[in-house]
């Protein structure tokens, strides 16, 4: 249910800091949305965030979270006031430049009204800090497909996962994947927990029976990718032998039976990197719930989700993502075939290369499954589809049928390599690809994509 703050208390805050907007703020209110094809309400306009710094005290015993938000932006247009996403939880205060602010909520809008002395602050270009706090019972939210994300209470704590909109149920912020920030979460809770986020742990400290964990994440990242989980976990942390620091956190319930996997991370690190280049993080991992937790797998940035133990290729799948996803990450949710075209193509990949099952053979599997035809992977229908088997099978064979019609392996592989390089921690369409593969290659290949991308039906197998 959610829970947002009494009319009276709503009422006398407005009162209180009403006198502070008095004067008017130049500019106009950004937009309430971004006009994603799918979740037209999702994300704001009128600012870009940078960073965000999140404090947070979690109490899985009272299922309570309290949490401030400190958040970086530069403002993209002149600003009167703009909108943060935000899903339940109760809003005590916010200010902007360190002057109260107005708060209105409205469903997953939350309002601010900056005071008219910050004005100077909010012209396009310039860069201001918004602090909100706020505290409560976090949802678990119900996608459109059935599925559970956001807050997810689990057998010793809660983990977060945001595809696509749940990152809302944690903190307030800009929820749209086009909007990539730097995070630092600081979480504290009890003692016999431990609190794991994205990026590299900077320090852990116990005081009076609680722990405080603080996660960095230098690197832009989505907030549909940020996950905090929270629990007994067993921890390990080591580096690769090419320096890329791992952490993974696993549930002792799940420990024994993902042993063996989790040490297969650093060689499947290594085998990405040569196919897909360079890996465009500096740490890496995982994180192991129990599976009656945790429905799904989830690419969290730095660290995958996993429902108990995974096998291989779901590993690789979700590795693959750090590439596809997590580094270039999608314009809008339109674009999710890149990420899961790409990650499926790595396991047929991966299976060619270790499991001596050629990866025609995958795509001739794929090609008979009449539910990879449902619907074009490059326009769903809606956002219900989204998670379906087009965007993933689908999506793997015009990556296949790609590489067939340039007819060199070197080549394919040097694109795959260029195209990560090119948008790294960026974001990029499914337009965006297509014109990057026709300017590199010097090749008009608007029947593939209109056959295999977009087509109604499914193409012959040769041709």
């Amino acid at each position: 249910m959610k829970r947002h703050p009494p009319a009276r208390t709503a009422l006398l805050l407005l009162a209180l800091l009403g006198a502070g907007c008095a004067g008017g703020v130049g500019g106009t209110p950004g937009a309430a949305g971004l006009r994603d094809p799918y979740f037209p309400g999702l994300g704001n306009g009128g600012y870009d965030v940078t960073h965000y710094a999140l404090k947070l005290d979690v109490d899985p015993a009272e299922d309570r979270l309290r949490g401030t938000a400190t958040i970086t932006a530069r403002a993209t247009q002149d600003l009167s006031a703009f909108h943060l996403d935000l899903a339940g939880l109760d809003v005590e205060s916010a200010t902007v430049e360190g002057r109260p602010a107005a708060v209105n909520r409205a469903g997953t809008e939350m309002t601010v009204r900056p005071a008219g002395a910050v004005e100077e602050r909010l012209r396009a270009g310039r860069t201001f800090t918004t602090v909100v706090r706020y505290s409560g019972s976090p949802e678990t939210v119900v996608d459109a497909d059935g599925a559970e994300e956001g807050w997810l209470r689990t057998a010793d704590g809660a983990v977060a996962l945001g595809e696509p909109t749940g990152s809302m149920a944690w903190f307030p912020g800009n929820h749209h994947p086009s909007d990539k920030a730097a995070y630092d979460v600081e979480v504290t809770v009890p003692q016999a927990l431990t609190a794991v986020s994205n990026g590299e742990l900077v320090t852990r400290r116990t005081t009076n029976g609680r722990t405080a964990f603080h996660w960095r994440t230098a690197e832009p990242m989505a907030s549909y990718v940020a996950t905090l989980a929270v629990g007994r976990f067993t921890t390990r942390q080591s580096v690769t032998p090419g320096g890329v620091r791992l952490f993974t956190a696993v549930d002792p319930a799940s420990a024994a039976a993902s042993e063996d996997v989790l040490k297969e991370i650093p060689a499947v690190l290594a085998w990405s990197a040569g196919r897909f280049g360079p890996y465009p993080f500096s740490s890496a991992g995982a994180i192991v719930e129990r599976s009656d937790d945790v429905e799904y797998a989830l690419e969290t940035q730095n660290r995958p989700v996993f429902p108990g133990s995974p096998d291989t290729a779901l590993l690789v799948h979700e590795l693959a993502h750090q590439w596809f996803g997590n580094s270039v990450t999608p314009r809008t949710w339109r674009d999710m075939w890149l990420n899961e075209g790409f990650a499926t193509y790595a396991e047929w990949l991966w299976a060619a290369d270790h499991d001596d099952v050629p990866v025609e053979e995958s795509f001739d599997e794929a090609y008979e499954d009449d539910a990879n035809w449902a619907f074009a992977p490059g326009d769903p229908p809606s956002a219900v589809d989204l998670s379906d088997p087009p965007v993933y099978g689908r999506g793997a064979m015009v990556v296949h049928r790609l590489r067939l019609a340039l007819d060199d392996d070197e080549a394919f592989f040097a694109l795959v390599r260029g195209w990560t390089e090119k948008y790294r921690h960026g974001n990029a369409s499914t337009d965006d690809f297509t014109a990057y593969v026709e300017e590199e290659t010097g090749r008009d290949l608007t029947g593939l994509w209109d056959a295999w991308l977009y087509g109604g039906s499914r193409p012959p197998r040769e041709g």
